[in-house]
């Protein structure tokens, strides 16, 4: 790997550039076809075997080993934006209107573009296959398991997945990663509440749902607090609550909406099961009833020791060991989990916020972006990561 830093940072502008033009031109769920195409066109360009057409519109590249010593390593970028208005009077702004890289999935893809670009480039080097696939459809729609179901851990043996995710809460040139679960599973919930309509002066004539469905928000919070060990991280979030249209009116039914965030299976049921226990006891005891519908998510991503011990030695010849730092489960849901099901697998945050630039934007805001220069950094590692025997 003589060599790698200095050819990682050559390609500084070139990923740049890649990044902006994906920014500029961002594209929702499984519909990133000008994205794709782009990507393709690139992988064949550095004599990678192409498959597109993955999971809908998904990308695989690979990169054969002359003497593979091993099952493949898969290296995965996702490139979905979301339906986001992005701030104006940015050079490099999105060129569409309600949908922005709100996310990073633009320097995902530029970074896995970049590690193909050095990996290709010195083929000699590989002592196992290298699968490099681009992803539909990460923002709820699911694309890694589409992909997953479209035979890309069979294309070539898969035993090792990494994935690397910008993350603006932290400083560039830093990582963090950490064993067993890094980010939460995620289940959204709908409670209809339904009782009987009536005049609001002669509410005694009703089955008032409001007040029904304000009990049943506030023992939601209990869920946690009583049911849950305390050690294990939890959360019930209402995000939504509407019902009536007029203030004189109390109506017939009250919609609840929530999410479901958890890191184990049987924390992940219990959240399940309680949730709907206490939506439809609050509404008998208000002489009401209540309806629940469940929409299970992406399950928790659990990190493999062997895999995270991997990213370890190669995190610490691009970023030095004192700045690969352990971090907590994040209550954030992320569908490389579908991955890490399958094999020993390793989820990593690399720092991309710079508070001097002021880059320091939550996720899915209006105002986010990323300090660029992380961009070869995170090629670096991942061709790191693919090189490791």
């Amino acid at each position: 790997m003589d060599g790698l830093r200095a050819r990682a940072a050559s390609l500084a502008e070139e990923l740049t550039l890649c990044r902006r033009d994906l920014h500029r031109n961002p594209e929702l769920g499984f519909e990133v076809h000008r994205t794709a195409g782009l990507v393709a066109e690139r992988l064949r360009g550095l004599g990678a075997e192409v498959r597109t057409g993955v999971g809908r519109t998904g990308v695989l590249g690979i990169l054969r080993a002359a003497r593979a010593n091993g099952p493949a390593v898969l290296l995965r970028a996702d490139m979905d934006a979301l339906p986001v208005q992005e701030v104006a009077g940015r050079s490099y702004g999105s060129q569409v209107p309600g949908r922005m890289h709100a996310c990073g999935h633009d320097g995902h893809t530029a970074m896995l573009l970049g590690a193909a670009h050095l990996l290709a480039t010195d083929r000699s080097a590989l002592s196992r296959d290298v699968v490099l696939l681009f992803q539909p459809a990460e923002e709820g729609g699911g694309g890694a398991q589409a992909m997953i179901e479209d035979g890309a851990l069979e294309v070539v043996s898969v035993g090792q997945a990494y994935a690397l995710h910008l993350w603006s809460s932290f400083p560039a040139g830093t990582a963090r990663v950490c064993v067993g679960p890094i980010m939460a599973a995620q289940d959204e919930f709908t409670g209809r509440i339904r009782g009987r309509a009536g005049h609001g002066a002669l509410p005694h004539e009703a089955l008032d749902p409001i007040v029904a469905a304000a009990a049943a928000v506030t023992a939601l919070q209990t869920v946690v607090s009583r049911s849950v060990d305390p050690v294990e991280p939890a959360v019930v979030t209402v995000g939504s609550f509407h019902a009536g249209c007029a203030p004189n009116v109390i109506p017939d039914e009250a919609v609840l909406e929530g999410t479901l965030r958890s890191f184990t299976e049987p924390v992940r049921e219990m959240l399940r099961r309680r949730v709907r226990e206490v939506l439809q006891g609050t509404a008998v005891a208000h002489g009401c009833r209540a309806e629940m519908e469940l929409r299970p998510g992406y399950p928790a991503v659990v990190n493999a020791a062997e895999a995270v011990a991997r990213v370890r030695r190669a995190g610490a010849e691009v970023f030095g060991p004192e700045s690969i730092l352990d971090t907590p489960p994040l209550a954030a849901a992320e569908d490389f989990a579908y991955f890490a099901q399958r094999v020993p697998a390793a989820f990593v945050l690399v720092g991309a916020g710079n508070t001097a630039r002021g880059i320091t934007a939550p996720h899915h805001a209006p105002d986010f972006d990323l300090d660029e220069s992380v961009l070869p950094l995170g090629a670096e590692l991942l061709a790191r990561l693919a090189l490791m025997p």
